[in-house]
């Protein structure tokens, strides 16, 4: 029987045979996936570690924070800005970019975080998790500065989340397919427990938050509808809704066996182009998403082609089953062309 292969093996023959990925990057995903791995004891500890609730607090998003927020944020900093592999970080709870300290070593790497998603679950015991994304710094001797952030999803040079659930489970990539992780806690590991994911082209399932019905778009409402008429409407099959309202564990799902994930623009707030953030949600899960076969769009652009303006940019996403988001794109392509 074979050995299990670590991530830290895994990421090595990604550097070393198969050329993918420079040396500093495989050291600055394995610090972060050691952050995880503190995120996922403090999680796992709930109450007995006094880390249940709120924190009395409100983050740049005007979000209340969890005791858990701040911690994973603080996790994410302190295990990443010594180690010489970044120039900056950005978190969603945070509302200016981090810069490396002077007195540690900088790094060509710029990180993006979501220190963890799905906060509302965090008190109920219900699956939640930490996404991130890496890209390069511009080239040139200077500071950092914010718009060194702000490049499209496109440029992204590795990708992931982890999910807190059942099992501690760390998605990722770096360009070349989607690997799985999950965390052997007798190890103290990561272990490559599925490599190459695909997303089915197909699916009967799709996720939405269906007490915004109300507010949505006419494209969104026509695609649902014909969800929800079943094998007797247009599309001829029965769906399943599912919704966990937390990110990283309805991506998860999609991942592991397809469907459809939507949080679209609505019409509560307007001026807002969506609810999720462009930078630290939709450009990790997006490339992910595309790395195992989907699509990922915001009803009328590839998510990945979006040009961001500001470091808490939103953006409304559709993302899962290529088959599917191909089809909601083309209803909301349909609309404009029709107005």
């Amino acid at each position: 029987m074979s050995s299990p292969i670590s991530l830290s093996r895994y990421l090595v023959e990604k550097q070393r045979i198969a050329g993918h990925i420079p040396a500093q990057l495989r050291l600055l995903l394995e610090v972060v996936a050691r952050a995880c791995k503190s995120i996922s004891h403090a999680v796992n500890k709930g109450a007995l570690g006094g880390v249940l609730g709120s924190a009395g607090s409100q983050n740049v998003q005007g979000e209340v924070q969890k005791k858990l927020d701040i911690i994973a944020n603080e996790v994410l900093i302190d295990a990443n800005e010594w180690g010489g592999h970044l120039a900056a970080m950005a978190s969603e709870e945070m509302e200016a970019i981090h810069v490396v300290p002077n007195r540690y070593p900088k790094g060509e790497y710029l990180l993006l975080f979501d220190p963890l998603d799905g906060s509302s679950n965090i008190d109920v015991n219900v699956s939640i998790g930490t996404i991130f994304s890496v890209l390069k710094m511009p080239e040139g001797d200077r500071g950092v500065e914010e718009e060194d952030f702000l490049q499209p999803g496109s440029h992204q040079v590795a990708a992931g989340y982890c999910v807190y659930g059942p099992q501690t489970t760390l998605v990722l990539t770096v360009g070349d397919g989607v690997a799985m992780f999950t965390l052997d806690r007798e190890l103290g590991s990561f272990v490559l427990t599925q490599d190459d994911l695909r997303i089915p082209d197909d699916t009967q399932e799709f996720a939405i938050n269906m007490s915004n019905l109300r507010h949505w778009d006419a494209p969104v409402r026509r695609y649902i509808d014909e969800c929800l008429a079943g094998k007797d409407g247009p599309r001829g099959k029965n769906f399943n809704m599912r919704w966990v309202a937390s990110m990283v564990a309805d991506v998860h799902r999609i991942m592991m066996r397809g469907g459809v994930f939507m949080y679209p623009w609505d019409k509560r707030e307007p001026n807002k182009p969506g609810k999720l953030r462009l930078m630290y949600e939709a450009n990790p899960m997006s490339w992910l998403i595309e790395q195992a076969g989907g699509a990922a769009t915001n009803g009328r652009q590839r998510i990945l082609d979006v040009q961001p303006q500001q470091l808490h940019e939103r953006v409304s996403v559709i993302l899962g089953s290529k088959n599917e988001v191909e089809r909601v794109t083309r209803y909301h392509l349909d609309a404009d062309a029709a107005s």
